[in-house]
């Protein structure tokens, strides 16, 4: 049960993965059909995003309350039904508004993926086993790029706004049959110990007596408002680091996956070339995501993720003094944009893994959702930027090597976050924990 509960959380993040990526591909197709100026696109793209933040401030204190499965399931099937929609638009004004119906289920569903996955599995493997969950979001990015380059030149971008609704969808029904309510949740929010008995022994394959109970020793929480106890002593600073650091690398992952394509193809090379070229920064971040997870569980993970920020941003540098040639796929650029997808995505996946842990369980969705949507504004940031700079001419090389700077200062903002609290918490004692089963 917990390996088809990271396998389900993977397809909803490689669900994610699809949909972010496609519009990139998509992007140079719509611009020329509907006859549109590129930065006018680039209110496109910051739809969904600004949807993604609206989804994850709110399905965080809900999920809390009402449980992670309910949020989880209800999120996959809204962002599927939007991006379905978003297949039939006529003009941009309603293509906007199914994007951000989209972002919004899109919003929702990551935190609670994420929170699901890290509180069933064993904590020996938790940081593995999360990013290798979210290696779902560079296969789906890497997919999408070879399905887009096969289906734009045979059915038009239509299809490939399709096929990124068909898959969640086809996720609900799975979903709803296998997956489990957070234990810790139902223990924290005063269920009856039958239920969590029952959900323990499909989970886990245990067997409890008549009148078992359950403990799980938290800290002591001074606020009674989830969002409250992010800014609590001990929570404030660190909630600090992780939302700087997420807004950093998702600024510069979102501008490279939105407008490489059209910056490639402007070169002229075709768009086959482009969308292959592009599909190298999701490919090398699925190494990226293994070894960031592996080095995590085996030394302090703040350090690993800081050291793969500050790769990503030599990597930036590296991927502007390539330029853009003919057969640039054999070329140093491919290399160069594979490294960077290696440090870039590894380490923000790697943040996805070590969020969980920083925040009780009676916060804990709150806390991930929270840094999940302030973080995503710079999604917006990247994909609305690369609109403007784009439309001011800005050139390949200088576009991609300012991302350098962003990338450090994500390296230098997680460094906070590995202070420990300073109060009484650490001092509470266990007696039989659901950890133990």
């Amino acid at each position: 049960m917990q390996w088809l509960l990271v396998a389900l959380c993977f397809l909803i993040v490689a669900s994610d993965g699809i949909d972010v990526a496609m519009m990139g591909f998509i992007a140079p197709p719509i611009v020329h059909d509907w006859h549109l100026a590129r930065s006018s696109f680039g209110l496109v793209m910051s739809a969904a995003p600004l949807g993604l933040v609206a989804g994850a401030l709110l399905a965080g204190p809900s999920s809390d309350r009402f449980g992670r499965k309910t949020i989880l399931v209800a999120s996959v099937l809204v962002f599927g039904i939007g991006s379905l929609l978003t297949a039939a638009t006529q003009d941009i004004t309603q293509m906007m508004a199914m994007r951000l119906l989209t972002g919004i289920g899109l919003g929702a569903a990551m935190p609670n993926a994420t929170t699901l996955v890290a509180e069933y599995v064993p904590q020996r493997r938790r940081s593995l086993l999360i990013t290798s969950m979210f290696i779902g979001f560079g296969v789906g990015s890497a997919l999408v790029g070879f399905v887009a380059g096969w289906l734009i030149p045979r059915f038009g971008w239509r299809s490939v706004v399709g096929f990124g609704g068909v898959v969640p969808l086809a996720l609900v029904p799975a979903l709803l049959v296998a997956l489990p309510e957070s234990a810790r949740l139902m223990l924290v929010n005063g269920k009856p110990a039958e239920r969590i008995a029952r959900t323990l022994q499909r989970v886990c394959g245990c067997v409890f007596g008549p009148g078992t109970r359950f403990i799980s020793p938290e800290p002591v929480l001074v606020s009674r408002r989830p969002t409250g106890v992010l800014f609590e002593r001990g929570y404030a600073l660190k909630t600090a680091s992780l939302w700087v650091t997420y807004f950093m690398g998702l600024l510069v992952i979102y501008l490279i996956t939105g407008w490489l394509p059209m910056l490639i193809k402007d070169s002229g090379l075709p768009i086959t070339e482009a969308a292959n070229i592009t599909a190298m920064f999701q490919t090398g971040g699925i190494a990226g995501a293994i070894l960031a997870g592996w080095a995590m569980d085996r030394f302090a993970p703040v350090p690993v993720i800081a050291l793969a920020y500050f790769g990503g941003a030599v990597c930036m540098l590296g991927v502007s003094g390539a330029g853009l040639t003919s057969g640039a796929m054999s070329g140093s650029l491919s290399l160069w944009m594979l490294a960077a997808g290696f440090f870039m995505n590894g380490a923000q996946t790697g943040l996805n893994a070590f969020a969980p842990v920083c925040y009780p369980t009676a916060v804990r969705a709150t806390g991930v959702s929270w840094m999940l949507g302030v973080g995503r504004l710079g999604s917006i940031v990247g994909s609305a930027s690369g609109g403007v700079l784009v439309g001011l001419g800005l050139g390949f090389g200088p576009l991609i090597g300012a991302l350098a700077v962003p990338a450090v200062c994500a390296a230098l903002a997680i460094l906070p976050s590995a202070l420990r609290r300073r109060d009484g918490a650490a001092h509470a004692q266990p007696v039989h924990t659901i950890e133990e089963v």
